[in-house]
């Protein structure tokens, strides 16, 4: 006998439907964070400079000791990672220092332990925190003398520059513990610089596209899985009715 009454095609159960309508919202969900970070690092791609970095205004950094230095930046790297340090693709610092005094300016970037050996007896303030909006600068003192030696001298720099107009720092993100230092080219005392930092991050526009097609493909499944959640409960078969059969 041929049983009349054969299923045309699968229907979800009610509790399969629930379940795919939950996670259709957890996926969109999902898609929309994808979609607006995606946006947004786009929006960001867009504000870079003329040469391709995101830069900060010029704010004015001073001290009335011999030196400026920054609080250890650490860049953290493993084997593994070392590839997204490397500054071809993960970027590039850019230091712009103008004096504000009658005075040459010095700026390096050096590893924190020779930077630290080298002010250690001398007088000087580290930038302890920073608010842009308003700009301000909080410092901490260090007591101390007066440097040794004028800061040029010393053969630590990883990059530096001095001079008495502009002057502007490159340094390739490297491993390891760093430290910023701005100081009168001659090591004297009176410290007064605007200073403009600015990131170089070509990465930023793979991450965005990258975002944006993770949240379609999200966005699609979500869709997909709403369609299953809103299809109509599998309906079972009534006993009290007769199945029809042929011979």
């Amino acid at each position: 006998m041929i049983d009349t009454n054969s299923h045309t095609g699968a229907r979800p159960s009610a509790g399969g439907r629930i379940a795919a309508l939950v996670a259709a919202g957890v996926l969109a969900l999902l898609a929309l964070g994808f979609l607006a970070a995606g946006g947004a690092a786009l929006w960001a791609n867009g504000q870079k400079d003329d040469e391709g970095y995101f830069s900060t205004g010029t704010d004015r950094f001073s001290t009335s000791t011999y030196a400026l230095s920054t609080d250890q930046l650490e860049v953290d790297a493993d084997e593994a990672s070392d590839w997204v340090l490397d500054h071809d693709r993960f970027g590039q610092v850019r230091l712009r220092v103008t004096p504000r005094n009658d005075k040459p300016v010095f700026v390096g970037i050096a590893p924190t332990e020779d930077v630290e050996a080298y002010l250690d007896r001398t007088a000087h303030a580290t930038v302890s925190d920073l608010d842009f909006s308003p700009f301000h600068a909080d410092y901490r003192d260090h007591r101390g003398g007066r440097p040794s030696t004028a800061p040029s001298e010393q053969p630590f720099w990883t990059a530096s520059a001095q001079g008495s107009d502009t002057q502007t720092v490159r340094w390739d993100v490297e491993s390891g513990s760093w430290s910023v230092v701005v100081m009168n080219a001659d090591g004297s005392a009176g410290v007064d610089a605007g200073i403009s930092a600015g990131a170089k991050v070509p990465f930023l526009v793979p991450i965005a596209w990258g975002s944006l097609g993770l949240g379609a493909v999200l966005l699609v499944s979500a869709g997909g899985l709403l369609l299953v959640g809103a299809r109509p409960p599998r309906r079972r078969p009534d006993p009290a009715q007769p199945a029809f059969a042929a011979a």
